[in-house]
C-alpha cells in the first residue's frame, strides 16, 4: 500500500520537479538555519535549552525538562525535515492531492473514507495530560521554526505553498501512517477470505501454513504440525488447469515472497560478551527513501538521556538507550485488522444487519480538495464495526474493524521509556502502549535481556480474525483488548540471546494468537546460528552479523535445476551449459561479486508464477483482481516441488525435468534481455542488485543525480538477515549496550538532512552502503544553537 503512494506521489511531481527545481538557484534552495551561537524564542520555553549538531548533523538537545527537550526536537526536526514532515501528515490525513494534483486522489480518497483524520482527532482527545503535553510542546517547537525561517525549503516553493502550522493531531496522523504501514492487513484478509472459499480446505490450509522448516527448527518440541500435502486435491486443480489452458503466470503479487515489513532483533546478555554486558542489535526494513524515514537525536533531561531514533512528527525515541535500558523493535506481524461482513438489508440500501437489528449507515461527505481542479466529493459510509471498506470482497460490502481507528487502540505511551530502569519496567511500558504491534528486544545494564510484545491486540470472541466474517448476529466480534499483563514475554533465556525477525515466537500453552502471515523463519534461523558460534561478542561482532549475506534457503532451487542440467542436456544447447556453470559457480552468498545468484532468483520466481497460477486458477475466476500475497512462498513450493511429481505442477509435454528446464530457460531469457548478452556465468548479483533510494522529486534523469542517493550494488538479498531489495531494505542499524553508548553503532541511509545543499544531506550513505560503523553519540560540536523562552 505505501509502495503505491510512493509512486504516485513521484509520478506528481516530476513535472512541478522540472518545471521548477532544475532554476531554483542552489544557495536560495533551503531555509537558512539560525547562525552558530544565536539564540532562538521559542513560545512555551520554561529555561533555556541548548542543541549542539556533530559533523554528522546528529543534534544532541540539552534541556531541564522533557517538554522543553521535546520543543527543541520539535524545532530542529522542521529544520531538517519540514517537507517531509508536511508529506506524512498530508499522506496519512488524504491531503496529497490538494498540494500534488489529481494523480494523489485515489490515495486522499481512501484515507478519507477510513475516516483517519477523525480518529487522529478523537485518539488525540483521550490521550492522558501527559501524552498530550508532550505533543503540544513539540508542536510549539515545530511551529517556532516556522515563524524563524527567512526562507521555506525549495519544495514549497516550487509547489506554491506554505505550510500550515503543525497542530498536536498531526503528530498522531503520523502515528497512523505508521500503523498503516506495519499493520493494514487488509488485502491479507481478502486473500484469504477468496482461497476459502475458492479452494478445498486442504489447499488452503497448505499454502497458508507460516510455520516452515526453518521456524520449526527454532520452536522445536512447541512448532505446530504442518498441514500434509494435498496431493490429490492439487493434481486435481493441475488437472483442470491444463484441461482449460489457464494463464501460466500473472496471480502473484510484486512482492509475494519478496520483502516483508519487518526488521531483525535481537540481545544477547552479559554471560556472552566479554565483560558481563547485555547488547541489543536491530535494523528495521521499510521502504528507502529521500529523507531516510527515521531522525537521529539525542536528548538530554532531568535524569533522562536518550539516543537513537525518532519518526518524524512523532516525539517519541522509537529505539535506541536511556543509558539504562536499550532497545529495538521487528513487525509484530500482528493481526489487528478484521473485515466484516456486512448484511445489508434486502429492501433498503441504506440498512445493514447488527445485533440489535437494523440500523442505517451512517453517511457523510467528505470534500477533498484537488490542485488545479475543483474539489472531489467522497461518500463516506460507517457502520458500529468501522468504515465500510473502498472495495467489496467477493461481490459484497465489508467493514474495516482496526485498532488504528479506535481511541482505545492508540496512544503514545512509548513515551515512558526514558524512566525505565530494568528489562522488567521496560517491558511493562512497552506491553501497556498502544502503538504499532511489535515485537521488543530488551536488555539492560545489569546485562539481563527480553523479548516481548507492544501494542494493542485484539480479544476476539466466535471468530480467528483470519478472513471475513459476519458479526451481525452477535456471536463474533472483539471484546475490547488483552490485558497488558497477558502479553508474551521471555525474559533472561538459557540460551543467552534472544531473537527476533518476524517469524513465529515460542507461545505459552494455552496464550492467545497475536498474528499470522509471518515471515520466513531463515532470517532468524540464521541468525541464531551465528549467535551461537559466537562467544564472547561485542557491538562489532553483532553488527557483522547485521552483514550477513548468506543465502542457504535458494540452495533448493540450485540443487533441484542442477538435476536437470545435466551432461547430456547441457550438450544439446549451449545456453543450459552456460546456465550449469553459473550455477555451480554460485558461493551459497548475495554478495555484489556472487555469480549465479541472478539466475537463480529468476528461477525461483518463474517457477513460483506458473505453479501458483495452476493452483489458484479457481480463486482468480471467483476474484479476477486476486494475487497471491504471501510472505513465504517458498514452503508451499519447495514441498510440491520437492516431490518431483509432473502432476502436481503445470507440466505438459516431457514430464517433470521438460518443465523444470522451460522455468529455467524463462528465467534465462528474462535475464538477458535485461542485462544484453553479458554470459550468465559472469553475470554478478552486483549488477542486478542495486539499490534506488530516491527523493520524491528525483525521479527525472535530470534531477536523479542531484537529489537520490547514488544508484549503487548493494550486498544482501530479500531473505537473508541484510535484507535488502531495489527500494526496500534497512532503514538504519543500530547496536548497542545500555550503559555503553559511547561504543554503541548507529548508520543509516541517506543523512540527517532533506536539503540537497546541506552537507547533512547524504554524509551517512556510504558507511550504510559498506557496512561501516557510526558512532550512536553525537561527536564533538560542530554548532551550537539556544533556545530561549519568548519574552511575554
Amino acid at each position: 500500500m505505501r509502495r503505491d503512494v510512493r509512486s504516485r506521489l513521484l509520478s506528481a511531481l516530476l513535472p512541478l520537479a522540472i518545471a521548477g527545481c532544475a532554476e531554483a538557484p542552489r544557495s536560495a534552495t533551503h531555509a537558512p538555519a539560525p547562525r552558530a551561537g544565536s539564540a532562538v524564542a521559542v513560545p512555551g520555553l520554561d529555561g533555556a535549552v541548548t542543541v549542539t549538531s556533530d559533523r554528522l548533523g546528529i543534534p544532541a538537545i540539552r534541556a531541564a525538562s522533557r517538554e522543553d527537550a521535546l520543543r527543541a526536537l520539535g524545532f530542529v526536526t522542521a529544520r531538517d525535515r519540514l517537507f517531509q514532515l508536511d508529506l506524512l501528515r498530508r499522506s496519512s490525513g488524504g491531503r496529497l492531492a490538494e498540494v500534488l494534483g489529481r494523480d494523489l486522489l485515489e490515495a486522499d480518497t481512501r484515507q478519507r473514507l477510513y475516516g483517519v483524520p477523525q480518529a487522529a482527532a478523537t485518539i488525540l482527545a483521550r490521550l492522558p495530560g501527559s501524552q498530550r503535553a508532550a505533543l503540544d510542546a513539540y508542536a510549539e517547537g515545530v511551529n517556532a521554526y516556522l515563524r524563524s525561517a527567512e526562507a521555506l525549503p525549495v519544495e514549497f516553493r516550487q509547489l506554491g505553498y506554505r505550510p500550515e502550522p503543525w497542530r498536536p493531531e498531526d503528530s498522531v496522523l503520523v502515528v497512523l501512517e505508521m500503523f498503516r504501514a506495519l499493520s493494514a492487513t487488509e488485502d491479507a484478509e481478502r486473500m484469504r477470505t477468496v482461497l476459502a472459499r475458492s479452494l478445498p480446505k486442504g489447499v488452503t490450509s497448505f499454502l497458508l501454513d507460516d510455520t516452515d522448516p526453518y521456524t520449526k527448527a527454532l520452536l522445536g518440541a512447541q512448532a505446530p504440525a504442518s498441514p500434509p500435502l494435498p496431493v490429490e486435491e492439487l493434481r486435481a486443480l493441475v488437472a483442470q488447469h491444463r484441461k482449460e489452458r489457464g494463464p501460466s503466470a500473472g496471480v502473484l503479487s510484486e512482492d509475494a515472497g519478496e520483502a516483508p515489513v519487518g526488521s531483525n532483533g535481537w540481545a544477547v546478555a552479559g554471560q556472552r560478551t566479554r565483560d558481563g554486558r547485555a547488547i541489543v542489535a536491530n535494523d528495521m526494513h521499510l521502504d528507502l527513501g529521500v529523507p531516510n524515514i527515521w531522525y537521529r537525536a539525542e536528548l538530554r533531561y532531568g535524569d533522562s538521556e536518550l539516543a537513537g531514533v525518532v519518526l518524524p512528527g512523532v516525539p517519541i525515541m522509537i529505539v535506541g538507550t536511556n543509558r539504562h535500558v536499550a532497545w529495538g523493535m521487528t513487525n509484530l506481524m500482528g493481526d489487528v485488522m478484521d473485515l466484516v461482513r456486512i448484511e445489508t438489508h434486502p429492501e433498503r440500501a441504506d440498512a445493514y444487519r447488527t445485533p440489535s437489528g437494523w440500523e442505517r449507515f451512517d453517511v457523510a461527505q467528505e470534500t477533498i480538495k484537488v490542485r488545479g481542479e475543483p474539489d472531489a466529493t467522497v461518500t463516506v459510509r460507517r457502520t458500529i464495526w468501522g468504515p465500510v471498506a473502498p472495495r467489496p470482497l467477493l461481490g459484497a460490502p465489508v467493514a474495516v474493524r482496526w485498532t488504528a481507528l479506535d481511541p482505545e487502540g492508540v496512544d503514545l505511551g512509548l513515551l515512558e521509556m526514558d524512566r525505565a530502569r530494568s528489562v522488567d519496567e521496560a517491558a511493562d511500558v512497552m506491553n501497556a502502549a498502544g502503538g504499532p504491534g511489535c515485537n521488543v528486544i530488551l536488555g539492560d545494564r545489569r546485562g539481563r535481556i527480553a523479548w516481548t510484545v507492544t501494542g494493542r491486540m485484539p480479544r476476539r470472541r466466535g471468530l480467528d480474525g483470519s478472513v471475513a466474517a459476519s458479526w451481525a448476529d452477535g456471536r463474533a466480534g472483539w471484546d475490547g483488548y488483552l490485558p497488558p499483563a497477558t502479553l508474551p514475554r521471555v525474559v533472561d533465556p538459557p540460551s543467552g540471546f534472544v531473537v527476533n525477525a518476524n517469524h513465529r515466537m515460542p507461545l505459552a500453552e494455552g496464550a492467545p494468537a497475536l498474528g499470522r502471515d509471518y515471515a520466513n523463519g531463515y532470517r532468524a534461523y540464521r541468525i541464531t546460528e551465528r549467535l551461537r558460534e559466537a562467544r564472547p561478542v561485542a557491538e562489532a561482532d553483532l553488527l557483522a552479523v547485521q552483514l550477513d549475506t548468506r543465502a542457504e534457503f535458494l540452495e533448493f532451487y540450485r540443487d533441484l535445476a542442477l538435476r536437470v542440467l545435466g551432461e547430456e542436456a547441457a550438450s544439446r544447447r549451449p545456453a543450459l551449459a552456460e546456465a550449469r556453470r553459473a550455477l555451480s559457480a554460485w558461493d551459497g552468498r548475495a554478495d555484489v561479486s556472487s555469480v549465479g545468484l541472478p539466475l537463480l532468483v529468476r528461477f525461483r520466481r518463474a517457477l513460483a508464477n506458473e505453479v501458483f497460477a495452476a493452483w489458484l486458477a479457481p480463486s482468480r475466476a471467483a476474484e479476477p483482481t486476486l494475487e497471491l500475497d504471501l510472505p513465504d512462498i517458498d514452503t508451499p513450493l519447495q514441498r510440491a516441488l520437492g516431490e518431483r511429481s509432473p502432476d502436481l505442477v503445470p507440466a505438459r509435454e516431457g514430464g517433470w525435468d521438460a518443465f523444470v528446464l522451460a522455468a529455467l530457460e524463462r528465467a534465462m531469457t528474462s535475464l538477458k534481455q535485461a542485462h544484453g548478452a553479458r554470459p550468465l556465468d559472469q553475470l554478478e548479483w552486483g549488477a542486478v542488485s542495486r539499490v534506488r533510494i530516491a527523493h520524491p522529486l528525483g525521479a527525472s534523469p535530470e534531477l536523479a543525480a542531484r537529489l537520490n542517493m547514488p544508484d549503487e550494488p548493494l550486498p544482501g538479498c530479500v531473505s537473508c538477515v541484510r535484507l535488502a531489495s531495489r527500494t526496500f531494505g534497512a532503514s538504519e542499524r543500530l547496536v548497542v549496550s545500555p550503559g555503553h553508548e559511547a561504543e554503541g553503532i548507529l548508520h543509516m541511509p541517506g543523512g540527517q538532512s532533506g536539503d540537497p545543499t546541506s552537507p547533512h544531506y547524504r554524509d551517512q550513505q556510504r558507511a550504510w552502503v559498506d557496512g561501516l560503523p557510526l558512532p550512536l553519540l553525537s561527536g564533538p560540536a560542530a554548532r551550537t544553537l539556544t533556545l530561549v523562552p519568548e519574552r511575554p
